[in-house]
């Protein structure tokens, strides 16, 4: 019906109408808006401490520095531990040394036997000797092992990519296992907790679509999606936690941040909208929209009253009174006359 009005427009524009912007009147899901406010918290936020005990050489990050996973935060001062592994290392050679003597004596002994030179006694010693070297040789590798394992740990580096959020030591300062030498938080995994209505929680699946304004930048409007909700409310508040992810590409979140979000639920119902700008208030309570027809060769306007919903993204439910294809007035609707001829500038949808 629209096209048909624009198409007309050249033949019954009138001297003297009025000059109006319509939309079409479109049926669409219902959507509920819950508004709530909420904080940016990290998936991930830990104190990254030392394994061993040992005095800080050198403390490699300052707060505010984004590290890589794996990469270095701390050195340890390691001269001890790779004495330690050194002395590891030449007591596995001289074991493997001592081990293969006397393979080499046990291999002689077995030629030996064969022409019953050496004793049975004296080749199982040898045997029973082998054997011992063996275990000798595995017991120092396992030990050698562990001061490699050792000299690694003086080390200390980050589990996850994140920033230091915290330093809390220094280098000279010597650390137990256990004590945090920084605080490291993950700014790609962040997410936005709220508290919500113990009433809405069966219809929040997860998916839904959510709008993020930070506090901090008043003019922000990020896209968003629920994450889930957990089931399990606050007794005092009855409420319970809702966690919305949302992209940081543009690094505009950080942990600690409040921010309002607005939840569109789906309502599951399919009723006309219409923008917000075609509604009338009047103060009796009625609420009217204006809508253009085409009567007797021209275009005219006429009232409707209507019965209205939910509002959403800058539309408004009609529960009664339009249907679709009709075309509402949006703009040169405030002094419109019932029957009065109207020009069609601009189609609004």
């Amino acid at each position: 019906m629209l096209l048909f009005l624009l198409s007309a427009l050249p033949a019954y524009a009138q001297s003297g109408a009025a000059r109006v912007s319509v939309a079409a009147v479109e049926t669409e899901e219902i959507v509920e808006q819950l508004t709530l406010t909420g904080t940016v918290t990290a998936a991930r936020r830990s104190p990254i401490s030392s394994e061993i005990a040992g005095k800080i050489a050198q403390l490699q990050v300052e707060e505010g520095d984004r590290i890589p996973s794996g990469g270095v935060l701390a050195t340890l001062d390691a001269r001890r531990a790779r004495l330690a592994s050194r002395q590891a290392q030449a007591a596995m050679r001289q074991a493997e040394a001592e081990l293969v003597d006397a393979e080499r004596r046990l291999e002689m002994a077995r030629r030996l036997a064969e022409r019953r030179a050496v004793s049975e006694d004296e080749r199982g010693t040898l045997e029973t000797e082998v054997q011992t070297d063996r275990a000798v040789l595995e017991r120092l590798r396992a030990e050698a092992g562990e001061q490699a394992l050792l000299i690694d740990m003086h080390e200390i580096r980050a589990p996850f990519a994140g920033v230091v959020a915290q330093r809390f030591t220094e280098a000279g300062a010597w650390v137990e296992p256990g004590d945090p030498v920084v605080e490291l938080v993950d700014l790609d995994q962040l997410r936005i907790d709220v508290a919500a209505p113990q009433e809405f929680y069966p219809r929040l699946a997860g998916g839904a679509r959510a709008t993020v304004r930070l506090d901090a930048q008043p003019g922000s409007a990020l896209e968003g999606t629920l994450l889930s909700a957990v089931p399990v409310a606050s007794p005092g508040s009855r409420t319970f936690l809702a966690r919305i992810v949302v992209s940081n590409e543009n690094a505009a979140l950080m942990p600690g941040l409040s921010a309002k979000v607005t939840l569109h639920l789906p309502t599951g119902n399919r009723h006309p909208v219409i923008p917000r700008d075609a509604l009338i208030r009047h103060p009796d309570g009625r609420t009217t929209a204006w809508v253009v027809v085409s009567a007797g060769g021209a275009l005219t306007a006429q009232e409707r009253n209507i019965v209205t919903g939910r509002a959403f993204a800058g539309r408004v439910e009609v529960r009664r009174g339009l249907s679709d294809g009709d075309s509402v007035v949006t703009e040169g609707n405030e002094g419109l006359q019932p029957g009065q001829a109207v020009e069609i500038v601009r189609n609004a949808s």
